[in-house]
């Protein structure tokens, strides 16, 4: 049961979050500001108070606010005792920052910790206005008009969190919920699938409103098998297990159609507690936590799955010999209550040089230049080797390495195979290391992770990778690096590649940890004998569109 506090001293603070908005919220894009434009130098006070990033804040105000996401992601609920401890560390922060962004949105999650959802409304409202970015005030003011029914009003919300922080799943979570209840099924699972490719084991409640969607659409067996996955994952969550025996008795009766609105399949408030993003876990988990959903039923043919694959990475290097992009990086540190402090970007003209030097060996060459100078990493550190872990599904490198096909899963709407990879013991690995400058020794990482391969043309479409274990040598703790690959048409040679368009990586190394966000647009490819500049074609029908759930609305 949630502890009630109500105490005069809440009053200036209350005031502070609802008081000051008498109006509309900004409209999308009016009064923000670029993430890399505001500084957090002396003399930049009312420029850092936009600024949701805590490292903009004073430094008294930095451990208040860290203080602050300890104690609230310690207790699902607030005690009496833990709810002193957030509001003594809220209080201070705010007396010193008034107008954060990130404050008001802890005060949200303040309040909906003690069952006040209009007071936490007001502050996220507030949070808005100051930061029209902050994804997770938009996520958590869009999931709470959802509850309340409002489904055309969180609709903006929605999609200005999806625009501002494309790769968190929460958004497309509640956009399922709400596609679900304005009778969308197909959007419903289109959303679900998107919020399951990009969280994985995290977002597995997701699953709920996905089996949902699908009974919706007939596809009953289907919805059965995902529930049986997530309830055998999940055994507390009496709810899914009730969710699934009205499916199996509902199939067992040969029932034509379940009209069983989304509120009765999956309770109000499923979503609630995993909407207030604490982002204390800064680094995602491990490969090997936990299995991502797959179908249930699909045989797979592990060895021509990769052979397949090989052939297509085969077909990469022999039609390429270098090709040519325009890098977008953002560089964030994360401080020791894993939050992230501001971002910095750099644009770079990138360039991959991939060829077999010798027998069995890859050399892959990269480099980049800004203003036509070589062009360098915040803090010194250079994120290289992204280009290289495809070649994990090389024939040469494949061998070296143990490999489990887990089953046919969706990423992005598509049918994939999802297929587990680990470095063998004893195998060397010469796909990623580390130094420590130029001339400095190498050290071979070994690597696990996760490949989804489509189902149709064998392409690798996302990989994710981890260390098999830390290397105390160096001080490298944690490693985790996600890239996503879409087509590019190589238009003269009729031929369509499969490269970069994203690439995330998380490091602790050193005791310094840091989040890196790679993004690549215009590429140009170029072989032995051709040039042909590429644009990246339409995308595929099965690709998620812009969802027809916010046909007709505006943003606030």
């Amino acid at each position: 049961m949630v502890t009630r506090i109500l105490n005069s001293a809440f009053f200036v603070l209350a005031v502070g979050c609802s008081a000051l908005l008498p109006g509309r919220l900004l409209a999308q894009g009016e009064g923000s500001r670029s993430l890399g434009t505001l500084s957090g130098g002396a003399g930049a006070e009312e420029e850092a108070s936009a600024d949701p990033r805590v490292s903009s804040l004073a430094p008294r105000a930095q451990k208040a606010i860290g203080k602050a996401f300890e104690a609230l992601g310690n207790h699902a609920t607030l005690t009496t005792q833990g709810a002193t401890q957030v509001r003594k560390h809220l209080e201070t922060a705010y007396r010193v920052a008034p107008s954060s962004a990130e404050v008001s949105y802890l005060f949200g999650v303040y309040w909906l910790q003690m069952d006040d959802r209009v007071k936490a409304k007001a502050c996220w409202t507030r949070a808005i206005k100051l930061y029209p970015q902050h994804y997770r005030s938009l996520i958590s003011l869009g999931q709470a008009l959802v509850d309340e029914e409002k489904l055309d009003e969180a609709v903006p919300y929605l999609e200005r969190a999806v625009e501002a922080e494309p790769s968190y799943w929460r958004a497309h979570a509640i956009y399922a919920d709400l596609c679900l209840r304005q009778g969308l099924p197909e959007e419903a699972v289109k959303h679900a699938e998107r919020a399951l490719d990009l969280g994985h084991g995290e977002a597995a409640v997701v699953q709920r409103y996905l089996a949902a969607a699908l009974t919706r659409l007939g596809e009953k067996d289907r919805a059965v098998g995902v529930l049986q996955a997530y309830v055998r994952d999940n055994h507390g969550d009496t709810a899914a297990r009730k969710q699934l025996e009205r499916l199996q008795l509902a199939e067992a009766q040969n029932a034509r159609s379940v009209e069983t609105s989304s509120q009765e399949m999956v309770e109000p408030w499923t979503l609630d507690r995993i909407t207030a993003l604490l982002p204390t876990n800064w680094l995602p988990p491990d490969t090997d936590r936990k299995v991502p959903p797959v179908e249930p039923g699909a045989s797979c043919a592990l060895d021509e799955v990769v052979k397949k694959a090989g052939h297509r990475i085969e077909e990469l290097v022999s039609n390429v010999d270098r090709f040519t992009a325009t890098e977008s990086l953002q560089h964030e540190k994360i401080n020791k209550w894993g939050l992230e402090t501001a971002p910095e970007k750099r644009r770079f003209d990138y360039v991959v040089s991939i060829k077999e030097a010798q027998a069995r060996l890859f050399d892959v060459q990269e480099f980049r230049q800004a203003a036509g100078a070589p062009g360098d990493f915040a803090d010194g550190l250079q994120s290289n080797g992204l280009p290289a872990l495809v070649l994990v599904f090389h024939p040469y490198n494949i061998e070296s390495f143990d490999l489990t096909c887990e089953g046919l899963a969706r990423w992005n709407g598509r049918r994939a195979w999802q297929v587990h990879f680990s470095q063998k013991p004893n195998n060397s690995n010469t796909l990623r290391a580390y130094k420590s400058g130029i001339n400095g020794f190498s050290y071979p990482v070994a690597l696990k992770g996760r490949a989804w391969i489509a189902a149709d043309s064998y392409q690798i479409v996302r990989l994710e990778t981890d260390l098999v274990r830390p290397i105390p040598e160096i001080r490298l703790a944690a490693e985790h690096t996600v890239i996503e690959y879409g087509p590019v048409r190589f238009r003269e040679r009729n031929v369509n590649m499969w490269l970069p368009q994203s690439a995330e990586v998380y490091s602790d190394w050193r005791g310094r940890r840091f989040h890196l966000r790679h993004s690549f647009s215009k590429y140009m490819l170029f072989s032995v004998d051709d040039k042909q500049t590429i644009s990246t074609p339409k995308a595929p029908e099965e690709t998620l569109p812009k969802s027809p759930c916010a046909k007709g609305s505006q943003s606030p």
